[in-house]
Order: C-alpha cells, then structure tokens, then sequence
C-alpha cells in the first residue's frame, strides 16, 4: 500500500464533488486572471482578499474605508466598479494595510466550491515554485482544481495543475494515481517551452485577445514572478 500522499487534478468546479474527500489541501487555480491577479495583489502590499461569489456582496464593500472592490464578467470590468481582474490594475498602486474584494466569472466561484476544505490555497504559473515548495513541505494530500471557464474545461489551468503535478511527483514524496493528473502533467510537458504560442487557439486566450488583453496573458504566462503563496483564513485571504 502506497502511504505518500496524493496530489490529484480536478479539471473543473463542476466535478470536485467527485474528489472533495480525498484532499487535504485544495489549489484554486485561475491563470486567467483571477489567481494571477490575487497573487500580484499581495505581492504589491495588500493585506488580506476577501473573494466573493456574487456582485451583490462586493457591492456591500464599495463604500467602505481600506477596501478595494473588485468585479469581472465575461473577461470584462463590471459597470460601476472601478477594478477587473487584470492583474495591471494591482502594480505600483498604493495597496499597503488594504483589503482587496474581489468577484470573478469562474475563480472567486471555485475558491467558494472548495470552502468545506480543510485547507484552501491560491495557485498560478506567478507563484509556481514558491507554492510547490510550500505543498512539499506540508505532505499532505494535494487537489489542484482548475476554475474553468463557467464550469468547462480550459487548457491553461490543467497546464498549470500539471506543472504542480510535475514538481511534486519528481521529489518521490508524492503518489497520483488518476488519469487527470497524468493528462495534465503531460499537456504541462508539451506547453512549457512556449506557454504563449501553446495556448494560441485556446478559448480563453482568444477571449482575453478579442478585449485586447494580450498584454495581461503574457504576464499570466510568465512562470515565478512572486513567492508570495495566498492561503485561506476563515472567509479571507493571506499570505505566507
């Protein structure tokens, strides 16, 4: 019997039913932009994030002193708030002591699938190494689950999963044993010369290039650009 603990990929919100009991610790993965975007948040000051799954609740949070509040649909700024989430909207801003609200198409809404887990951690080509160090130094049974795009598959995020997947099992502490893990290291295998070129005819990329954010893609695309490793705490975010 194989005692190292698994590291699994669950390819989109819909299924995590299906894995949610074996995980100790649940990676919320939205390399465009969502997890990208709240990685560069804290890299550039902010003291907590706050992801919520509706535009009512950031709503609540406009008005209030020290916070910024953020919405997305559709790849675009929401009417009425003043950030998306591109990660841009987070560089060489004044964020320090402040708390980031944040709502997203399909990243905010994985992070809120995932809140029974016991442990609930942001992930992102941005922050790749500083958070498989972090997973092997905890040992303890890892699902990388991909947002998606409104609940379907998408190439970018199992790349990401992959890479995790990829890192961990090379130290031979790790165990995988289903066949979404295998497929995403091996899409990950295939991408990670030219992440960019890779992705080209993707769904997402092409949606991001049709709002001209091209630039924003290639910031996601860009591997360890911050240590910073956001974990869940109570109904908010830090970072370690």
């Amino acid at each position: 019997m194989d005692l190292r603990p698994s590291v699994e990929v669950c390819f989109t919100p819909n299924l995590y039913p299906l894995h949610m009991d074996d995980a100790e610790i649940v990676v919320v993965i939205d390399v465009l932009r969502a997890t990208t975007a709240i990685c560069t948040a804290f890299h550039h000051g902010i003291d907590r994030v706050i992801p919520v799954s509706t535009l009512e609740e950031a709503i609540e949070y406009r008005n209030k002193d020290n916070y910024i509040v953020a919405a997305e649909r559709k790849g675009k700024v929401v009417e009425g708030f003043q950030y998306g989430n591109s990660p841009f909207s987070y560089i060489d801003k004044d964020l320090k002591g402040k708390t980031l609200v944040i709502t997203t198409t399909n990243g905010t809404k994985a992070f809120h699938t995932a809140k029974r887990a016991k442990q609930v951690v942001i992930g992102s080509l941005i922050n790749l190494d500083a958070l498989c160090e972090y997973l092997k130094e905890q040992h303890k049974k890892v699902l990388l689950l991909g947002s998606g795009w409104k609940n379907k598959f998408c190439l970018e995020d199992t790349i990401c999963a992959g890479a995790i997947v990829d890192q961990l099992l090379s130290t031979g502490n790790f165990s995988s044993d289903h066949d979404s893990s295998i497929a995403a290291k091996y899409l990950y295998l295939s991408a990670r010369e030219n992440y960019f070129g890779y992705l080209k005819s993707s769904s997402h990329r092409r949606r991001l290039r049709d709002l001209n954010l091209n630039e924003d893609i290639k910031y996601c695309l860009r591997p360890n650009q911050t240590n910073v490793v956001p974990v869940r705490k109570g109904n908010y975010l830090i970072k370690i």
